[in-house]
């Protein structure tokens, strides 16, 4: 994970000759920055692949796109509510539940729960085994666990902490909107979801999108490492993504 957090979102996924990038929510000058980071240059980049149209995850999508002529995947609800992104050359539109194909990995699209036109999460499915790709959503639903199944490394939102939320500065109506259906998984709903999703092939669980304001990383890796502790069916590697830097990489050996 390139960024994970309220601030701004990205993810590189790297599988053969693909490299993919998951949302643009930073500057293009700073996604291309941490790009540097981990050693990747932006012009090696294949393509840029769209969760929702909020800006915390679309705000360089524009100009990385243009930038480095990328093909961006992208629900056409999600298109037309995109804010400004400027000239998109390559636009490459998909309807909910479609599996797009793109070089050597398989993609399919999941609906969410969540307050934008058409939010998606990715299943990447790669030679090396499957990255599911699993933020902004408010709710766990039956096709999301099914979909979910079988990941080997797992992208999942640990949004908030419901007791930091609740006695923290946030205005009654936005705590309302983050606890909603549509708004973002809590540490315990991750926990819950993550023991459904947990089997002996799970070697990597990244927790995503976590709040500066409503939780902190500790109590984030408590709730995930009870799940897996209670379990042994795999010993996963857990890394938590962070707004100011890139998080730890899973490599698939």
């Amino acid at each position: 994970m390139l960024a994970s957090g309220s601030k701004g979102n990205a993810i590189l996924v790297e599988s053969g000759g693909s490299r993919l990038l998951i949302d643009a929510g930073l500057s293009a000058r700073e996604i291309n920055r941490r790009l540097e980071l981990v050693g990747v240059d932006g012009h090696s980049l294949d393509a840029v692949l769209v969760s929702h149209e909020h800006g915390d995850h679309c705000r360089g999508l524009g100009p990385m796109a243009r930038r480095y002529k990328l093909p961006v995947f992208v629900h056409h609800k999600t298109r037309l509510a995109l804010r400004n992104p400027g000239r998109l050359d390559d636009c490459r539109e998909f309807d909910d539940g479609n599996t797009l194909v793109f070089q050597d990995v398989q993609i399919e699209t999941v609906p969410l729960t969540h307050d934008a036109v058409a939010p998606v999460g990715y299943l990447v499915d790669t030679p090396a085994g499957k990255v599911g790709v699993l933020t902004d959503l408010g709710m766990t639903t039956r096709l999301v666990v099914e979909r979910y199944r079988h990941c080997r490394v797992l992208i999942l939102e640990f949004n908030h902490d419901q007791q930091m939320l609740m006695e923290g500065p946030y205005p009654w109506h936005l705590k309302q909107r983050i606890r909603s259906n549509h708004g973002h998984l809590s540490n315990e709903s991750a926990a819950g979801l993550l023991s459904d999703l947990v089997w002996d092939g799970l070697e990597g669980v990244f927790l995503a999108h976590l709040s500066d304001t409503n939780n902190c990383p500790q109590l984030a890796e408590v709730s995930a490492r009870q799940v897996l502790s209670a379990q042994n069916s795999c010993n996963p590697q857990v890394m938590i993504g962070t707004q100011a830097q890139p998080s730890s990489c899973f490599v698939a050996e």
